[in-house]
């Protein structure tokens, strides 16, 4: 690993900005191998070196890996001018300008967000590819009693100006006004549940994301909270995209 910055390895590991690190350093309150360091501009090697903050050793990671449990009203972005984003939850974590969502939820839909900085991980979960299902609870309007959907998981469904692949439809409760299901799908196309929905005359009033391959949301996660993913689940999620080769000490967990 490439050696880094004394202020610049403190601040990816949340204590603060790079001012403030340079403050705590002044302050003598950082160590490097147990000696005082006074500058911050002091290159260190995180996998050799140990840095002390207040005689407590730091733990550097490369990458960081959270399970988001998204709320409404808010856009999966890293930054936007105007509206909030899923990464003000993250802004006191630990290379925070490195995080970013993995694929996309609509402003109202709630559910699973994967936010990481590794970036070869992202990407192939995000690519066609690999096939990756995600699935959702779906409450649409409607009653889908007596209805077979089981034909989708075949032959997918033309939609306007488009035909989805195989998807599986499963009606969990069914009422005359609303319905409530789990959509599996292998694609993220823009607004696709609901797309779908519509073309089948069932609008859908409530959107939540429950799994993304073999990652399924925590039920102990309440809405806008995070939690890391365990080593158990980042390594089934590289096993699932052929990346099951990865140093031990890369994820947090």
């Amino acid at each position: 690993m490439k050696k880094v910055r004394l202020d610049k390895f403190l601040a990816d590991l949340g204590v603060g900005s790079r001012k403030d690190a340079k403050k705590l350093i002044k302050q003598k309150r950082v160590q490097v191998n147990s000696e005082v360091v006074s500058s911050p501009s002091i290159h260190i090697n995180p996998e050799t070196d140990v840095v002390y903050l207040d005689d407590q050793p730091l733990e550097y990671k490369e990458y960081y890996y959270y399970m988001f449990n998204k709320p409404q009203g808010y856009i999966t972005a890293t930054s936007d001018e105007t509206m909030p984003t899923v990464m003000d939850f993250f802004q006191d974590k630990p290379k925070v300008r490195e995080l970013f969502p993995v694929g996309r939820l609509d402003i109202d839909t709630e559910g699973l967000l994967i936010i990481t900085n590794d970036g070869q991980l992202a990407h192939r979960l995000s690519h066609p590819k690999w096939q990756i299902e995600k699935e959702y609870y779906t409450v649409v309007k409607g009653d889908l009693s007596g209805k077979d959907f089981s034909k989708y998981e075949k032959e997918g469904l033309k939609l306007k100006d488009y035909k989805t692949k195989p998807f599986k439809l499963q009606v969990l409760s069914t009422s005359p006004d609303k319905s409530e299901i789990k959509i599996t799908l292998t694609e993220g196309k823009y607004h696709i549940v609901k797309r779908i929905m519509e073309t089948l005359g069932h609008p859908v009033v409530y959107l939540k994301r429950t799994r993304i391959g073999n990652l399924t949301l925590d039920e102990n996660l309440s809405t806008g909270d995070h939690r890391e993913l365990t080593p158990e689940e980042v390594k089934n999620l590289k096993k699932l995209v052929n990346l099951e080769k990865f140093d031990n000490n890369s994820f947090s967990g």
